[in-house]
């Protein structure tokens, strides 16, 4: 038999989490370096997977099958396709950096009014997510995608609940409040969502007879399976509600501000490059593929929902007073971009999503953690706290600068390749869709420019005239994030050469082509 190799890049994280977890409560620093080692040995994994992925072979590949709970036909089937091997490298590729970030995030504090909180946790808890979602990108089974998907919550209730963001105005207990009413939000949300997936997940057992993608398709290829319109449509329904919980999509977005703000800035982008990236993934791969039917019927409600969520968020990013919550409201109208990418059921539109997944997580993560850094420097998330920033740290001031332009789409930039997809896809099914997106884009530039100008620019006020610079370990980490948005704004082909070929199978499978342009005749 071959080598496992999607089950080990997802079960190395997963000993890297108990090995943290083991070392001696007073070897904090040993519990950080055994997380790092893990998390860029499980890199190494991913990496191998992407070099051993063949763009133009069969549709999913490394695939791995085995028994698990025979009496229910439940198996451990494994397989990527260009979007899932596309996002377990992004996954890989941030956990070092979320690592690095979260350095001292978890140490132990000095007053006596704050808990002790335990570094070997909390870097446990970022492993045990990486192992989850990296696997929930693998899955091939129904079931087995679904406990993975429910079962990621706990350790990302207890990073949000339990090491929240030290920056906060309030006294200790207000703050233990806060973070407690934003763990538990996050929680019910996303547990109410997969409360009415495990409902669709039966009823689909109960009318295809398996949870396996491959026999479910091959059924439907040789026509031995087929579902009502009713059953199908219901059945969507409950797949997609949970999707967009965790994506997260307008009106259900309300949980996100809340855990972005209150958790650290590592775990914030835990929670919005990796954590959601889950939600519109199985939106590609679990309703188009199981679904097409009901996908398509249910497009122009779902388009009109992206389109809330892209102008809703950007116009509460420009109202923002607070440096974390403009970053979690910008984030939900990006996430808005990449469900109308994928539902505008082109294949220019779902590679622009999918990249967009990819870039987002690399612009929000340069964007988020050097806020972080900033934050911690001084204390505060508010805006009106800075001033003049870039005068005393002009290292920090300029990385945060090429992370917010990335954020708003910058040519040049990564993020700028995916909108522009998504935006030519969207034009081309539903023009005034597209039309109405573009909105986004003025009002991104807005919000960043005007956080860069109140932050950093201007006179500089007496708290932050002592304000270090970024020290070796800061600038390790959003470097090599800057260098990729330079690299993927110019140069894309290494990942839309893995994911186009996939995104062609999502069409196939909504039976789905692209508009032709009109074109009138010379007279």
């Amino acid at each position: 038999m071959s080598f496992p190799l999607l089950t080990a890049t997802a079960a190395l994280p997963a000993i890297g989490a108990i090995a943290t977890a083991a070392v001696p409560a007073a070897r904090r620093t040993a519990a950080k370096w055994t997380a790092l080692v893990f998390s860029l040995a499980t890199l190494v994994l991913a990496g191998v997977a992407l070099a051993r992925f063949e763009p133009g072979g069969d549709r999913y590949q490394l695939t791995e099958s085995h028994a698990w709970i025979k009496d229910f036909g439940v198996r451990y089937e494994l397989g990527v396709d260009g979007i899932g091997v596309a996002l377990i490298g992004l996954t890989a590729l941030l956990i070092p950096f979320i690592v690095l970030a979260g350095w001292h995030d978890a140490d132990p504090l000095e007053t006596k009014s704050s808990r002790w909180r335990p570094t070997q946790g909390f870097f446990a808890l970022i492993l045990m997510v990486e192992a989850m979602v990296i696997l929930s990108f693998e899955a091939t089974d129904v079931f087995l995608f679904y406990v993975l998907f429910e079962a990621m919550l706990i350790p990302m209730y207890f990073l949000i609940g339990g090491f929240g963001d030290r920056a906060h105005t309030g006294s200790d207990e207000n703050a233990a409040a806060q973070r407690s009413y934003a763990a538990v939000k996050f929680l019910l949300y996303n547990l109410v969502g997969g409360l009415i997936m495990l409902a669709a997940v039966i009823g689909l057992y109960v009318v295809a007879g398996t949870f396996s993608l491959s026999e479910i398709a091959a059924a439907r290829a040789n026509g031995s399976f087929s579902m009502a319109t009713s059953t199908e449509r219901w059945l969507f329904l409950g797949f997609f509600f949970a999707f967009a919980v965790k994506a997260p999509l307008w009106p259900l977005h309300t949980w996100l501000p809340n855990a972005m703000g209150e958790a650290t800035a590592p775990v914030a982008v835990l929670i919005t490059a990796v954590v959601d990236k889950v939600g519109t993934f199985a939106m590609l791969r679990f309703c188009l593929q199981l679904f097409p039917e009901a996908s398509k019927w249910a497009t122009p409600v779902i388009v009109v929902l992206a389109l809330v969520s892209i102008v809703y968020g950007a116009l509460l990013a420009v109202g923002q007073r607070d440096i974390k919550r403009l970053i979690a409201y910008a984030s939900i109208s990006h996430f808005g971009f990449i469900v109308l990418g994928i539902f505008a059921m082109t294949s220019q539109g779902q590679s622009g999503a999918t990249l967009y997944m990819v870039n987002h997580g690399i612009s929000t993560a340069a964007l988020m953690l050097v806020a972080g850094f900033l934050i911690t420097r001084r204390g505060s998330r508010l805006i009106a706290d800075y001033g003049g920033v870039q005068k005393v740290a002009p290292v920090l001031a300029g990385t945060f600068l090429i992370g917010g332009l990335a954020t708003l789409s910058l040519p040049g930039l990564a993020p700028f390749v995916s909108e522009f997809l998504v935006l030519v896809g969207a034009f081309s099914a539903y023009p005034a869709a597209g039309i109405v997106a573009t909105t986004g884009i003025v009002l991104a530039a807005l919000y960043v420019l005007v956080l860069y100008q109140r932050t950093m620019t201007g006179p500089v006020k007496a708290e932050v005239k002592g304000m270090a610079d970024l020290k070796v370990r800061e600038m390790a980490v959003v470097l090599p994030l800057i260098a990729l948005l330079l690299f993927l704004g110019v140069y894309p082909k290494p990942l839309t050469e893995i994911v186009n070929p996939a995104v062609q199978h999502t069409m196939s499978d909504v039976q789905k082509k692209d508009p032709q342009p009109e074109v009138e005749a010379a007279k």
